[in-house]
């Protein structure tokens, strides 16, 4: 997993300050919204950057860290990004003006991509079986703007645990997370995200009596207040080299793109993602997830029209 952070990383570097903003004279410039340098996000989007590069005329791409889905969907809106990944519950409250976002956003899926799984992660020697003993604990629910902030909230809420009063809340990144857990400042943290996450990798290898709290019981309740795009889950554990599984909450990964986007570059970067399957999987196995069938999926977002004119080829 480091060489591949080692890869993406220079990836990142060979087209940075690119700028973002499709379109000018000298072709493309595509910034790419992903997530912490841990998370599954980065190293993907550092993989696509580098195919929509190599296979689009005249594009250079970036990849480019941030808090993930809401602040992604902020720098869509805002035209600071051209590219985001998203989970699929995020995406809806953008397009529905709920909860975070006060107005509709202006987004299209290109495609749904894999499906992230909830992460409890109790640290070393924390009395945890499930999420409801959490109460008391010190609890960081992922940093603010970020996707798994806004389903630690609703699986904490679904398992009766007030997340503002109930526990010490922290909002730490996935890479801070990981090192408060490692160092004891930290009772339990959530990650939301693919199999595996370099992060939660690190901190198995280092700390092997760690666990991975089961979700399922509060499943239910979460579908039954925001809807079916949460489904469950099941985590084999040999990814991180633990040993059993555990059941939890998943939820879909959108790609998504500004809906002002050009029909053509749209279906540009469709056929990209796709055609590359192959090397997009050897930078990170998720990408072995891309299904066209499955891709079309994004529902209630809408399909950019040159995502949709490719998946129409493909019928």
């Amino acid at each position: 997993m480091k060489r591949i952070l080692a890869i993406v990383a220079a990836t990142v570097l060979t087209v940075a300050g690119c700028g973002g903003g499709a379109g000018g004279g000298s072709g493309n410039r595509l910034s790419i919204a992903t997530g912490g340098t841990t998370g599954v996000y980065y190293v993907y989007g550092g993989g696509l950057a580098k195919q929509l590069s190599s296979n689009i005329a005249n594009t250079q791409a970036t990849a480019s860290v941030t808090s993930a889905s809401v602040e992604n969907i902020k720098l869509l809106a805002s035209g600071k990004a051209d590219i985001g990944f998203s989970q699929a519950d995020t995406a809806a409250d953008a397009v529905n003006a709920k909860d975070t976002f006060t107005a509709k956003q202006p987004i299209k899926a290109i495609a749904r991509i894999y499906d992230n799984y909830a992460h409890v992660v109790a640290a070393p020697g924390v009395e945890a079986a499930k999420v409801a003993d959490l109460k008391g604990k010190r609890v960081s629910l992922g940093p603010a703007n970020s996707g798994t902030q806004v389903v630690a909230r609703r699986i904490l809420e679904a398992a009766g645990i007030n997340p503002d009063s109930d526990i010490t809340k922290q909002q730490l990144s996935i890479n801070e997370s990981v090192q408060a857990a490692k160092d004891g400042t930290i009772d339990a943290f959530f990650w939301v995200g693919g199999l595996p996450t370099a992060g939660i990798t690190d901190l198995a290898t280092s700390k092997p009596d760690m666990k991975l709290l089961d979700t399922s019981d509060v499943l239910e309740k979460m579908r039954a207040t925001y809807g079916e795009q949460y489904v469950p889950l099941d985590v084999d554990l040999s990814v991180y080299k633990l040993s059993g599984a555990v059941k939890t909450v998943g939820i879909a990964n959108l790609l998504l793109v500004p809906d002002s986007m050009d029909e053509q570059l749209a279906y540009d970067i469709t056929k990209t993602l796709f055609a590359k399957k192959a090397e997009l999987t050897a930078v990170h196995p998720e990408a072995e997830k891309l299904d066209v069938k499955l891709g079309q999926q994004v529902a209630p977002v809408e399909l950019h029209p040159g995502a949709a004119r490719y998946y129409k080829e493909q019928a």
